[in-house]
């Protein structure tokens, strides 16, 4: 595993985060959860294996996920860095203060490292909102903050009320909208940028181009735009270069996908989310791979063309 340091911070990410959403379970996205036990115990391997940050909400299966992360994580909370977020719905001072004293209760910890606002909402004062962060930050209570979702104008925005350590965007081979101009700003200001959806929902593991996977009728994916047919046929071509590329590195598809995420610059650190070890632990091994030159901007390229032809 590699690492890095959280923007300005004495803060330590690894460059694979564990991402938690699905230990949690959310109804209205239709996908099975493993028993509590098994998720402990995949977090737990998370770490032997050099993951040391793990990202989790509050709206995760209502804090299950943040129950489960605090159990797994609670005799070794020092080796960890443990990053929850705030709902868009509880941004105003005391709606954050009593939301915080949730989290750090279900995560049975002191102190977040790292606490993000989950998305941004248009009806509460940004400047109030990171105001009570920077408070939060101030008593200890929260080491840092992050903002995920927001627009570059809002991201210009939140710098202005305190100080903001990281950004985490969707950001995958089929989704790059953040490189024009978000990536340079967090660059400029020195803001860690951590992905999430990193292997766009699956679709970059080649599962279902590749392998024959195919989605339960009540999947929430069945509704995006990515997992429409149309678009499905177009991914193919970067499917089957990753593929080839990978076959060149000994590797899977989906190292190689994150392995071109990770090597983006600007970017911090990929969050990959499963509740199955064995993919859990190919994936941490992307960080092990050293695409070359010619390799990155032939699967940029390609990538450039499936965005600009898929219809979204």
């Amino acid at each position: 595993m590699e690492y890095t340091n959280l923007g300005t911070t004495d803060i330590t990410l690894s460059r694979i985060t564990h991402g938690c959403m699905e230990l949690g379970g959310m109804s209205h996205l239709y996908w099975e959860v493993k028993e509590e036990e098994v998720n402990v115990a995949l977090l737990q391997t998370a770490l032997d294996n050099g993951v040391t940050t793990f990202d989790t909400a509050e709206s995760y299966g209502d804090g299950r996920s943040e129950t489960i992360v605090g159990k797994a994580l609670k005799k070794v909370r020092s080796r960890c860095t443990i990053a929850s977020k705030v709902a868009k719905e509880h941004l105003m001072p005391d709606d954050i203060q009593k939301a915080l004293e949730g989290s750090l209760k279900r995560l049975d910890t002191s102190y977040i490292d790292l606490y993000y606002i989950h998305w941004p909402n248009n009806d509460i004062p940004l400047e109030k909102t990171v105001t009570k962060l920077m408070q939060l930050k101030d008593q200890g209570v929260i080491k840092s903050i992050g903002v995920s979702n927001f627009s570059l104008a809002q991201l210009t925005e939140a710098v202005k009320y305190g100080e903001i350590s990281a950004y985490q965007p969707e950001y995958n081979l089929l989704s790059r909208g953040i490189e024009k101009e978000i990536m340079p700003f967090c660059r400029e200001h020195k803001i860690s940028i951590l992905s999430y959806n990193s292997l766009a929902k699956g679709i970059l593991t080649g599962a279902f181009h590749l392998y024959g996977a195919k989605l339960e009728p009540k999947d929430f994916r069945n509704a995006k735009p990515h997992f429409q047919n149309a678009n499905m046929r177009v991914q193919e071509r970067l499917i089957q270069l990753l593929e080839e590329v990978a076959k060149k590195h000994g590797a899977t598809v989906s190292q190689i996908a994150t392995s071109w995420t990770i090597a983006q610059p600007g970017m911090t650190s990929a969050i990959i989310g499963t509740q199955n070890q064995k993919h859990f632990l190919e994936n941490i091994r992307a960080i092990e791979i050293k695409l070359t030159e010619d390799e990155t901007k032939e699967i940029s390229g390609l990538s450039d063309q499936v965005i600009q032809e898929m219809t979204l």
